[in-house]
């Protein structure tokens, strides 16, 4: 059986872990959050780009998969070409859907929203110069909706006003009451679409990168791994790795009803 290690600072590689599992539904996954590092969005780049390549050779090493899933946008625009030198397996990042957003939008107004330090990114820019230079982007970094995303999967109440406050600058500037299409330039952000929804008046496409990640999880797989070629493992059941001390039965609870049974406790890095 096939084995991909899906990483990500907290819950919000779960948004991508369902599109996986639509996709690819015999592949084995362990999935290891970083609680005790996140938010990534508050963090300088080279302190990410200091701990991600390590942490992520450490990872492999321990748990043997055929491919990483970096289900983490700030992550995958700081570290990905540092990460993937210093494996030997395939690494897929995740890309801000800026390209189908600028495709989908009939005004040429599109929001990007992620956290600060991936929005802030000279990659972001790249993609908005390549692949929407023809449209109004407004960009709007958040880390609040990454602590409700959170708390949503913890089981927790979401909180509204918040959500409104952290989305309304979007829609309230020049040219916000036109975009029709924004981007979820975070894989938190997914968790929280039916409150995103309810948050806005007009009609709104909420596009994120999760459908064309399994894609190329399920490409890349069939190259590593030939049909009638696997590697022989013992049968494991699908494990999540926290990082860090959010290990509490609600968050369990939450990894669970994403398939994965057992849900470990690692002690964080004290180096």
């Amino acid at each position: 059986m096939a084995h991909a290690l899906i990483f990500d600072s907290g819950v919000g590689g779960l948004s991508v872990v369902e599109e996986i599992r639509r996709r690819c539904p015999n592949l084995r996954l362990s999935y290891v959050a970083d609680d005790a590092f996140r938010p990534y969005g508050e963090k300088a780049e080279l302190a990410l780009r200091a701990r991600l390549p390590r942490l992520l050779s450490e990872l492999t090493y321990m748990l043997d998969p055929d491919i990483v899933v970096m289900a983490c946008n700030t992550a995958s625009t700081t570290a990905l070409a540092d990460i993937r030198a210093v494996l030997s397996i395939p690494v897929i990042g995740v890309v801000p859907a800026i390209k189908p957003a600028a495709a989908h939008s009939r005004t040429k107004t599109i929001g990007v929203l992620g956290t600060p330090g991936t929005v802030k990114r000279q990659y972001v820019d790249r993609l908005i110069q390549d692949f929407a230079s023809d449209c109004h982007v407004i960009l709007q970094g958040s880390v609040n909706l990454v602590d409700q995303a959170e708390a949503k999967l913890s089981g927790e109440p979401v909180n509204m006003d918040v959500i409104k406050g952290e989305i309304s600058p979007m829609f309230a500037s020049k040219h916000g009451m036109d975009v029709d299409a924004v981007v979820l330039a975070c894989t938190h952000f997914p968790l929280l679409r039916d409150e995103l929804k309810a948050c806005v008046t007009q009609s709104v496409k909420w596009i994120d990168s999760g459908a064309a990640i399994a894609k190329r999880v399920e490409t890349l797989l069939a190259q590593v791994l030939p049909k009638g070629v696997r590697r022989l493992r013992p049968p494991r059941e699908d494990t999540v790795f926290l990082i860090g001390p959010d290990t509490h039965a609600a968050r369990q609870q939450a990894f669970m009803r994403f398939g994965f049974k057992t849900v470990i406790g690692l002690l964080p890095d004290s180096r």
